[in-house]
Protein backbone atom coordinates (compact mmCIF):
# COMPACT_ATOMS: atom_id res chain seq x y z
CA UNK A 1 0.00 0.00 0.00
CA UNK A 2 1.58 3.48 -1.07
CA UNK A 3 0.33 6.67 0.73
CA UNK A 4 1.43 9.67 -0.56
CA UNK A 5 2.09 12.38 1.75
CA UNK A 6 -0.45 15.00 -0.03
CA UNK A 7 -3.07 12.56 0.05
CA UNK A 8 -2.56 12.22 4.52
CA UNK A 9 -4.84 14.82 6.24
CA UNK A 10 -3.17 17.89 7.98
CA UNK A 11 -2.97 15.98 11.30
CA UNK A 12 -3.71 12.44 12.27
CA UNK A 13 -2.39 10.05 15.21
CA UNK A 14 -0.50 7.07 14.65
CA UNK A 15 -0.96 3.93 16.55
CA UNK A 16 0.72 0.89 16.83
CA UNK A 17 -0.58 -2.29 19.14
CA UNK A 18 1.98 -5.44 20.12
CA UNK A 19 0.73 -8.48 21.37
CA UNK A 20 3.32 -10.14 23.46
CA UNK A 21 3.43 -14.32 23.49
CA UNK A 22 5.79 -16.10 26.29
CA UNK A 23 7.16 -19.20 24.03
CA UNK A 24 10.40 -20.97 25.28
CA UNK A 25 12.50 -19.83 28.08
CA UNK A 26 12.77 -16.44 27.37
CA UNK A 27 11.58 -15.86 23.74
CA UNK A 28 8.73 -13.63 23.08
CA UNK A 29 6.88 -13.77 19.93
CA UNK A 30 5.71 -10.29 18.95
CA UNK A 31 2.80 -9.61 16.25
CA UNK A 32 2.73 -6.05 15.79
CA UNK A 33 0.00 -3.69 14.20
CA UNK A 34 -0.20 -0.52 13.31
CA UNK A 35 -3.89 0.29 13.30
CA UNK A 36 -3.99 3.91 12.09
CA UNK A 37 -3.94 6.24 10.19
CA UNK A 38 -3.82 2.82 8.18
CA UNK A 39 -2.69 -0.93 8.53
CA UNK A 40 0.63 -2.41 8.35
CA UNK A 41 1.42 -5.63 10.87
CA UNK A 42 5.05 -7.39 11.44
CA UNK A 43 5.92 -10.36 13.21
CA UNK A 44 9.13 -10.34 15.21
CA UNK A 45 10.81 -11.37 17.94
CA UNK A 46 12.77 -11.15 21.01
CA UNK A 47 14.89 -13.71 22.90
CA UNK A 48 17.86 -12.62 26.46
CA UNK A 49 20.99 -14.08 26.19
CA UNK A 50 22.23 -16.90 29.40
CA UNK A 51 22.21 -14.10 31.92
CA UNK A 52 18.07 -14.35 32.06
CA UNK A 53 17.98 -17.46 31.18
CA UNK A 54 17.44 -17.59 27.54
CA UNK A 55 18.92 -19.06 24.54
CA UNK A 56 19.69 -15.75 22.43
CA UNK A 57 17.26 -17.05 20.15
CA UNK A 58 16.17 -13.27 18.56
CA UNK A 59 17.95 -9.62 19.32
CA UNK A 60 17.22 -8.26 23.41
CA UNK A 61 15.01 -5.99 23.33
CA UNK A 62 17.15 -3.02 24.15
CA UNK A 63 18.84 -4.01 20.69
CA UNK A 64 15.30 -3.84 19.36
CA UNK A 65 15.07 -0.29 20.42
CA UNK A 66 18.29 1.11 19.34
CA UNK A 67 17.85 -0.31 15.83
CA UNK A 68 14.28 1.06 16.20
CA UNK A 69 15.95 4.90 17.05
CA UNK A 70 18.57 4.62 14.71
CA UNK A 71 16.35 3.44 11.79
CA UNK A 72 13.28 5.68 12.62
CA UNK A 73 16.24 8.57 12.11
CA UNK A 74 17.59 7.44 9.41
CA UNK A 75 14.59 6.72 7.16
CA UNK A 76 13.80 10.45 8.27
CA UNK A 77 16.40 11.87 6.92
CA UNK A 78 16.13 9.60 3.49
CA UNK A 79 12.11 10.44 3.12
CA UNK A 80 12.80 14.28 4.10
CA UNK A 81 16.29 14.73 2.02
CA UNK A 82 13.65 14.29 -1.32
CA UNK A 83 11.13 16.66 -0.07
CA UNK A 84 13.89 18.92 0.91
CA UNK A 85 15.93 19.01 -2.18
CA UNK A 86 19.08 17.64 -0.20
CA UNK A 87 21.18 15.26 -2.23
CA UNK A 88 22.08 12.06 -0.05
CA UNK A 89 25.52 10.10 -1.38
CA UNK A 90 25.78 8.18 1.23
CA UNK A 91 24.37 8.22 4.94
CA UNK A 92 25.24 6.61 8.26
CA UNK A 93 23.98 6.65 11.44
CA UNK A 94 25.74 5.29 14.83
CA UNK A 95 24.06 5.30 17.84
CA UNK A 96 25.09 4.37 21.51
CA UNK A 97 22.78 4.26 24.26
CA UNK A 98 23.68 3.73 27.91
CA UNK A 99 21.43 2.98 30.95
CA UNK A 100 22.16 3.12 34.75
CA UNK A 101 21.80 -0.37 36.05
CA UNK A 102 21.50 -1.01 39.58
CA UNK A 103 20.83 -4.80 41.82
CA UNK A 104 17.72 -3.82 44.20
CA UNK A 105 17.67 -6.92 46.20
CA UNK A 106 17.08 -10.02 44.00
CA UNK A 107 16.08 -8.02 41.26
CA UNK A 108 17.69 -5.02 39.67
CA UNK A 109 16.24 -1.45 38.76
CA UNK A 110 17.75 1.25 35.82
CA UNK A 111 17.66 4.28 34.50
CA UNK A 112 18.49 6.17 30.82
CA UNK A 113 22.04 7.75 31.60
CA UNK A 114 22.99 8.94 27.54
CA UNK A 115 21.43 8.74 24.41
CA UNK A 116 24.09 10.04 21.35
CA UNK A 117 23.35 9.97 17.89
CA UNK A 118 26.42 10.74 15.19
CA UNK A 119 25.14 11.20 11.89
CA UNK A 120 27.47 11.11 9.00
CA UNK A 121 25.85 12.58 6.06
CA UNK A 122 28.15 12.80 2.59
CA UNK A 123 26.42 15.56 0.52
CA UNK A 124 27.36 18.28 -2.44
CA UNK A 125 24.95 20.11 -0.87
CA UNK A 126 25.57 23.05 1.56
CA UNK A 127 26.32 21.83 5.23
CA UNK A 128 23.54 24.55 6.56
CA UNK A 129 21.34 22.51 4.18
CA UNK A 130 22.46 19.33 5.63
CA UNK A 131 21.69 20.18 9.31
CA UNK A 132 18.35 21.63 8.76
CA UNK A 133 17.68 18.10 6.98
CA UNK A 134 19.02 16.44 10.05
CA UNK A 135 16.72 19.19 12.73
CA UNK A 136 13.72 18.34 10.55
CA UNK A 137 14.31 14.60 10.72
CA UNK A 138 14.51 15.15 14.43
CA UNK A 139 10.83 16.70 14.37
CA UNK A 140 9.50 13.48 12.23
CA UNK A 141 11.31 10.64 14.24
CA UNK A 142 8.73 9.48 16.45
CA UNK A 143 11.15 7.58 18.82
CA UNK A 144 13.48 10.78 19.14
CA UNK A 145 10.36 12.52 20.08
CA UNK A 146 8.73 10.26 22.35
CA UNK A 147 12.45 10.54 24.65
CA UNK A 148 13.11 14.05 24.32
CA UNK A 149 9.79 14.81 26.93
CA UNK A 150 8.76 13.02 30.06
CA UNK A 151 6.03 10.76 29.39
CA UNK A 152 3.16 8.80 32.14
CA UNK A 153 2.75 4.86 31.01
CA UNK A 154 0.19 3.49 32.43
CA UNK A 155 0.23 -0.37 33.95
CA UNK A 156 -2.77 -2.32 33.84
CA UNK A 157 -3.17 -5.79 34.99
CA UNK A 158 -5.91 -8.80 34.33
CA UNK A 159 -7.92 -9.41 37.66
CA UNK A 160 -11.18 -10.96 37.48
CA UNK A 161 -12.43 -10.36 33.96
CA UNK A 162 -11.70 -6.81 34.97
CA UNK A 163 -8.12 -4.66 34.08
CA UNK A 164 -7.09 -2.84 37.27
CA UNK A 165 -4.41 0.08 36.83
CA UNK A 166 -1.21 -0.14 39.43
Amino acid sequence: MSVDLDQMPQTAQVQFNCTGTAVGKMRNELAVDMVRPFHESFQLASDEGAFHGGDASAPPPLALFVAGLTGCLMTQIRAFAKRLGVTLTDLKVETRVVWDWQKAGRVYETAPNSFEIDVLIDSPDAFEDTVALVHAAQKGCFLEQTLGQQNKIRHRILRDGDYVEI
